[in-house]
């Protein structure tokens, strides 16, 4: 699941950056466009602007580069989540800045459109047992232990509770998001954000 850059591809010739930084844009690009699985090492480099072997100086292989895509797309959520995070005021707004990083994420300008949680999306054509399952399995975590984290203050004493409501808020915001992925709008997680903020009054 985070933000997907809507820079144009950059020009032949054009050299911006070190080549590991145009290696993992344009795989973001591409990546989160075409599926990981149609895109060729040949269609990164060249939409990178690098030789082939400078992907190979910098990755070990292609599953080495889906590996760092999936990170960094890690870690741009965590982004987008921590500026939100700095406008909340209390836990309630911890629980609902988690809801608006994905909407933020939802909003950005992609090159085909938005296809939802470029995280899952590559999970789905990754085999049982990748390493990159794991990354993603380990970022859905961290979601749900943050929202577990916003609950437990504003739920003090009622650790179950927090609990099971972190639970249920994490479906909430990945069924959102397959939704929203399928219709190409981020419509369905306003909803979403909607129902959690009426679960968390009602706590």
């Amino acid at each position: 699941m985070t933000r997907e850059t809507g820079t144009a591809a950059p020009r032949p010739g054009r050299r911006r950056g070190s080549a590991r930084e145009r290696l993992l844009a344009a795989a973001a690009r591409r990546f989160y466009a075409d599926g990981v699985s149609a895109t060729g090492i040949d269609a990164i480099t060249a939409e990178a602007g690098v030789a082939k072997m400078s992907l190979y100086n910098n990755f070990s292989s292609k599953a080495d580069l889906v590996l760092a895509y999936l990170d960094a797309r890690h870690e741009e959520w965590l982004a987008l989540y921590r500026r939100r995070l700095e406008e909340a005021t209390d836990a309630r707004g911890g629980v609902l800045a988690v809801f608006d990083a994905y909407a933020d994420h939802a909003a950005a300008a992609y090159e085909r459109g938005f296809r939802g949680c470029g995280l899952l999306n590559a999970a789905a054509e990754l085999p049982a047992g990748d390493a990159g399952r794991a990354v993603v399995r380990r970022h859905k975590e961290e979601v749900e232990a943050l929202l577990a984290g916003h609950l437990a203050r504003l739920l003090p004493g009622r650790p179950e509770e927090a609990r099971a409501a972190a639970e249920h808020l994490a479906f909430l915001l990945e069924g959102a998001m397959a939704r929203a992925g399928l219709e190409g709008a981020g419509t369905r997680l306003e909803h979403a954000r909607t129902m959690a903020a009426d679960l968390l009054d009602r706590l």
